[in-house]
């Protein structure tokens, strides 16, 4: 006889177990921060859209992270609202896959995105002369293109080697979809997803820690070499920002990584932990450079005080 496989479409989720009474307080939480999200991450994209300033490399790259932030924080929000409010504990598999897909194109979108950002800011402070030279707006596409190119092609394979397998169950370990929680649906041997997974964090953090650790290193050299006090804050506070960004990413991505291999942690904090990464680094992210980049803050106050609220 041979195995007999799941084939159902519907798969069963972790509830939230979200008591009644405060079933309004953490939809209203959610679908806020969602809000939130939305507005600082679209205010983010169009005042870099719409002020030929701001077309620069450094921003180009920015660019790229609040449509990253928006893609992950969509892929999530919408399922979890709709969970809080009508616990269904439901979802179709073909909407889990694509929500799984969606998020690990944003996880290794943020980690690409800032490791390439990190490269730019070498490159403007440590040679400045040959700035213009190396980062034209052609070569900038070419490694935004580049960038995605190599995103969705390791994510894409990674999911093929996911659909390739039968799968014989339909509970999920999360409340909502990812990777592993997929691949314990599957009864068939996961060993090449297991080390194909793992290949592709250890490979991407590597490349990503050392990059800017190299980077970052030789920014402070050449900046405490630096006569300039203007030139040497300016740069400082750049780095600064793209380093908190950096490390707030690592730190929840790692705690998420680190959750799955700990079978005795509460399933509570490790779907907590899954969820912090796709809530924080897209509210804060914004914020953050919107803050603390001088020109970006400059014209988003211009954009609200005379396109939005005209005198």
């Amino acid at each position: 006889m041979g195995k007999f496989y799941n084939t159902t479409s519907i798969l069963r989720l972790q509830g939230f177990n979200i008591p009644s009474e405060s079933v309004f307080p953490a939809f209203l939480f959610a679908s806020l921060n969602y809000m939130i999200i939305l507005f600082c991450n679209l205010a983010l994209i169009l005042t870099i859209v719409l002020n030929k300033s701001l077309h620069q490399p450094m921003y180009l790259l920015l660019l790229n992270l609040p449509i990253n932030d928006l893609m992950g924080s969509t892929a999530l929000f919408p399922q979890v609202i709709k969970e809080i409010l009508f616990d269904t504990r439901t979802i179709h598999y073909t909407a889990c896959v694509t929500q799984a897909f969606f998020i690990h194109v944003y996880g290794l979108g943020a980690v690409l995105t800032l490791t390439v950002m990190a490269y730019d800011r070498y490159i403007a402070i440590c040679l400045p002369l040959k700035y213009k030279t190396i980062m034209t707006n052609s070569h900038i596409m070419k490694i935004i293109t580049a960038t995605w190119m190599l995103n969705l092609v390791l994510i894409g394979l990674l999911f093929f080697l996911l659909l390739r397998l039968p799968r014989c169950r339909s509970l999920m370990a999360h409340s909502y979809c990812d990777n592993p929680s997929l691949l314990t649906l599957v009864c068939a041997n996961t060993t090449i997803n297991n080390i194909y997974g793992l290949v592709i964090v250890a490979a991407t953090q590597v490349i990503a820690n050392v990059t800017i650790l190299y980077t970052y290193l030789q920014i402070l050299v050449t900046c405490f070499r630096s006569k300039r006090s203007d030139t040497k804050t300016k740069a400082l506070q750049t780095c600064a920002t793209h380093l908190m960004v950096f490390l707030l990413l690592e730190c929840l991505g790692l705690f998420t990584i680190i959750s799955y291999r700990l079978k005795n942690l509460s399933p509570y904090l490790r779907r907590l932990s899954g969820v912090s990464t796709l809530i924080f680094p897209p509210t804060l992210n914004p914020i953050i450079y919107g803050l603390k980049t001088k020109e970006i803050r400059e014209k988003i106050a211009y954009f609200f005080s005379r396109k939005i609220f005209p005198a």
